[in-house]
């Protein structure tokens, strides 16, 4: 009885490795074969380089003041070649300020979604695996915590502290693990009744080690395309809360915060100081939407 579920661990295993091969090479194929996820890549990879790359692309400081140099005429100056984007009330570069916006929304995001992805899986796998009181108890915590609108609940969190990147990323990451670990729970609510975990289970391998070889790894696709699909709503979220004031402070380059500040300008026709920054948000997020939906379909082994 022991040697023949040992057989069947290693050889669920061997077949576990060359599998996962088989559907990321078939999870390519297919989101190669959807235009619109392509496209929500490129411009994901657009960002991201734009954010590595800022002090390549522009001549420019983000925070440089450019009336001390140019004259009063950089004050509020329209679209040109020399400032395609124009310039602020202050005679800053609107181009150079997006472009380094883009590495401030990214670097909140990403910690963000790393925060939320960690405790997720944490939370979701303990809830899914154990169930019982475990389980009552998790899903108790994140349906109170579902019951708060989100932003106003982040709003409560980081109006007591000073604001920081790092205030800003981590009440964020406050909200969004429940996504994650809804996920990650109902997968492993489903995985460890599989015939390879009962095996496992009763040769006497440790719940953690189940838990790290047998099921974690049958969980990642999922949380891939849920943190992808995620970051275009974190990214609207660290906007609107520096569009309030609760978020990046100026100088510092902050898309919410340029748009907040450019919007009293519309009617005076001086638009490009908050319409480049909103057109910067709707990109990014429109990309990691995009991205993530393709994902989904292509990780779907329903989807041929």
């Amino acid at each position: 009885m022991n040697l023949n579920n040992l057989a069947e661990v290693k050889s669920e295993q061997e077949v576990n490795g060359e599998k996962s091969k088989t559907l990321l090479a078939d999870a390519w194929r297919k989101l190669k074969r959807n235009k619109a996820a392509l496209f929500g890549m490129g411009l994901v990879i657009l960002f991201i380089l734009v954010a590595i790359f800022a002090p390549f692309l522009t001549k420019y400081d983000p925070i440089e003041q450019l009336i001390w140099t140019e004259g009063i005429e950089a004050r509020l100056a329209p679209p040109s070649w020399e400032h395609p984007f124009g310039t602020d009330l202050y005679g800053r570069d609107i181009l150079t300020r997006v472009i380094y916006g883009a590495r401030i929304s990214l670097q909140i995001s990403i910690s963000a979604m790393a925060i939320s992805v960690f405790i997720g899986i944490v939370m979701g796998s303990l809830a899914g695996y154990y169930g019982g009181f475990v389980d009552d108890l998790i899903s108790w915590l994140i349906n109170v915590l579902y019951s708060f609108p989100f932003l106003l609940f982040i709003i409560a969190i980081v109006a007591f502290f000073p604001p920081s990147l790092i205030l800003t990323f981590s009440a964020i990451s406050l909200v969004y693990w429940m996504a994650i670990a809804r996920v990650v729970r109902g997968q492993v609510l489903s995985i460890k009744e599989q015939e390879f975990v009962q095996a496992a289970r009763a040769l006497g391998v440790s719940d953690w080690q189940i838990m790290f070889k047998h099921i974690l790894p049958n969980v990642i696709a999922p949380v891939i395309v849920q943190g992808t699909l995620g970051m275009g709503a974190i990214i609207m979220t660290e906007a609107a809360l520096t569009y309030l004031g609760f978020g990046t402070q100026p100088p510092t380059p902050s898309w919410g915060y340029m748009i907040s500040a450019g919007q009293g300008y519309l009617s005076n026709g001086e638009w490009w100081w908050g319409v480049f920054p909103a057109i910067a948000i709707i990109l990014t997020v429109l990309g990691f939407n995009l991205f993530g939906d393709g994902l989904r379909d292509a990780l779907d082994p329903r989807n041929e």
